[in-house]
């Protein structure tokens, strides 16, 4: 009877061993940080090219949001725009009729002082009589006053023109921002993938209504996926961030797949075992949140279990 016992408890103690030994350090399960992409127009989906498990590159356009409503708007913006803008004097073209006339009466001065020049010759000789030369200067100064008060007129003329200016160009102001305010509107109703990655949730369809706000597309990069397991506080000692970990999943016939991992974070602070890890005795006890961050071949999937062995 002991011979048979004792090669019973030797096998008993050296299957022990070695499911300690293949006992994972850690359990958890891969998460990543998904992005919801939602409509930033109102109208109909005119077009929507995403589909779940569809790779997406960052900025690839991949739909379209009706926009006839909005360019109505601008339409009727800009035909208000021209209507005022037809309002808005010719300050240089009405300001040079001014010029014109002051033109004409410098001339006729020029050509009075001609006279008068002459006419003193002509009185200084004798020929001509000194009232001649009184009529002149007469004319001289009428005119030099003609010549100021057209130049009072210009500049009274030109304060008035560019107060009527300023006013139309008060009007005309919001309403060109009002264009712009549509014309980014109009931009955002085509749908533009923000990050690269893949769809994993695909809420909308074409020729659906859609509001400001409404999700479209979850989309997750997946190139990179992050294991969230638990440790305990004694085994806190044997981690650190930036520390290379393996990490398992399962794999066909009773195996594990085997990755390479890197810790990223560790939680400073201590919560109860997620009920999704551990059995119902066990989920009593605190553990801390880590992340280690995989290399994905494709095949890990969010919400997959995983292992963690610090050795």
């Amino acid at each position: 009877m002991k011979r048979v016992l004792i090669p019973l408890l030797l096998s008993l103690i050296i299957t022990a061993c070695q499911s300690d030994d293949d006992a994972a350090d850690a359990y958890g399960n891969f998460e990543a940080v998904e992005t919801t992409v939602s409509a930033e127009a109102t109208g109909t989906l005119l077009r929507f090219s995403v589909e779940e498990g569809q790779t997406l590159s960052t900025g690839q356009a991949v739909g379209k949001i009706d926009t006839t409503q909005l360019q109505l708007r601008k339409a009727q913006l800009l035909a208000s725009q021209r209507a005022v803008r037809s309002r808005t004097p010719d300050v240089s073209a009405q300001l040079s009729a001014f010029a014109d006339q002051i033109a004409v009466q410098q001339e006729q001065l020029n050509t009075l002082q001609r006279e008068k020049e002459r006419t003193k010759n002509l009185i200084a000789a004798g020929a001509a009589p000194t009232k001649q030369l009184d009529d002149i200067n007469a004319q001289i100064d009428v005119t030099q006053r003609q010549i100021a008060l057209i130049r009072q007129q210009r500049v009274a003329q030109a304060s008035a023109l560019q107060t009527q200016r300023s006013g139309t160009t008060a009007e005309t102001a919001p309403l060109a921002e009002q264009v712009k305010q549509l014309n980014d509107q109009i931009a955002r109703a085509t749908v533009v993938n923000p990050v690269g990655g893949t769809v994993t949730v695909k809420y909308a369809e074409p020729g659906e209504v859609v509001s400001y706000g409404k999700p479209l597309y979850k989309i997750a990069a997946l190139t990179d996926i992050t294991l969230r397991a638990y440790v305990s506080g004694d085994q806190l000692v044997n981690v650190k961030p930036g520390q290379k970990v393996k990490v398992f999943v399962d794999a066909p016939n009773d195996q594990l797949k085997p990755y390479e991992g890197t810790v990223a974070w560790i939680s400073s602070k201590a919560e109860f075992t997620p009920k999704i890890i551990q059995t119902k005795d066990e989920r009593v006890n605190l553990v801390y949140a880590m992340k280690v961050n995989v290399k994905n071949d494709g095949a890990l999937k969010i919400g997959m279990p995983g292992e963690v062995k610090f050795n």
